[in-house]
């Protein structure tokens, strides 16, 4: 499972010209999930994306995490995340999880951020969405779930 993680000051997703979702301070998780995840994958990760520590504290440190400063989380599903770009000029989707248990996880994992205590919005699986971000700092990170274990 992969995913890209941004410290935002306010994000949203669009469907069909609509607002669909939104939050201010806190981050976007664009998460990939790949054939072969797991639960204890949504698990690790999510686990591991509530905790960390990249909101700054009263001295300007990356020293507070979502839930300590009342930030929020917005999860999109992004199968390209989990693109092969090896070969040619055309990225393939091969490692990509199946539909089905890929939102499974995705909702596994967004359930998870919940339960950490992190409001959670999201966007709509499989949907073409617009998704904007106001990326603070900026602050980005890539997590992958293969080298957490």
């Amino acid at each position: 499972m992969k995913a890209v993680v941004q410290r935002v000051s306010s994000a949203s997703v669009q469907i069909g010209g609509r607002l669909h979702s939104a939050i201010g301070k806190g981050m976007v998780v664009l998460l990939g999930v790949e054939s072969g995840d797991t639960d204890a994958d949504a698990d690790l990760l999510a686990a591991k994306i509530a905790g960390m520590r990249f909101f700054a504290d009263a001295a300007g440190k990356m020293n507070l995490a979502a839930g300590d400063v009342g930030g929020a989380a917005l999860v999109v599903s992004q199968f390209t995340l989990c693109a092969d770009c090896r070969k040619g000029r055309r990225p393939s989707f091969i490692n990509a999880a199946q539909p089905a248990e890929a939102e499974r996880l995705y909702e596994r994992f967004a359930a998870n951020m919940r339960e950490a205590g992190i409001r959670v919005e999201t966007g709509v699986f499989q949907a073409e969405m617009l998704v904007h971000i106001d990326n603070d700092g900026p602050v980005t990170f890539v997590i992958d779930t293969k080298t957490l274990k």
